[in-house]
């Protein structure tokens, strides 16, 4: 088992050039991508700059705002931002803190990973498990989106009675 530690006293004062009020600790890095906590103090400000890779900056405490491109919002705990990759992106705080955790995947395209973000429906013949691993077997990926619920015999779909929400 590894544990990371963060958080005070575990963070150090760093960012792209010019960050001012930011303190972070690394808590992964490697070939696949990075995770860091980031706490910004009262009026902090990270200025615009871009990556060759794209993060998701997710805000767990207090709040602030957020830039991409030209685009400027503000954003609070339990919010998420995407930084796509190669585009200009910035973040600050103006009277309240923030803490957020920046997960950084390696590589500008992340078309791979969208396919297990979104989920893809399998197609199965009645009766048996799907296949899973490459294995031969029933399921077949039919593509995200695809697919629907089957009517349940006997009854009419989509009633409370079957426990499932309307």
């Amino acid at each position: 088992m590894e544990v990371r530690r963060f958080g005070v006293g575990h963070r150090r004062p760093d960012g792209p050039a010019g960050t001012t009020g930011v303190a972070s600790a690394v808590i992964h890095a490697d070939a696949r991508g990075l995770v860091v906590e980031l706490a910004f103090a009262r009026r902090a400000t990270m200025p615009a700059h871009s990556s060759p890779n794209s993060a998701w900056l997710v805000v767990v405490e207090g709040g602030g705002w957020v830039q991409v491109g030209d685009e400027r919002a503000r954003i609070a705990a339990g919010e998420a931002v995407l930084w796509p990759a190669d585009v200009d992106h910035a973040a600050g705080t103006e009277l309240s803190e923030m803490r957020a955790f920046m997960v950084e995947f390696a590589g500008a395209d992340d078309t791979a990973a969208r396919g297990i973000l979104e989920g893809r429906a399998l197609e199965l013949s009645a009766g048996e498990p799907a296949a899973t691993n490459g294995s031969s077997g029933a399921a077949t990926r039919t593509g995200a989106g695809n697919g629907s619920p089957a009517a349940a015999s006997g009854a009419s779909a989509g009633t409370a009675a079957e426990g499932e929400p309307l």
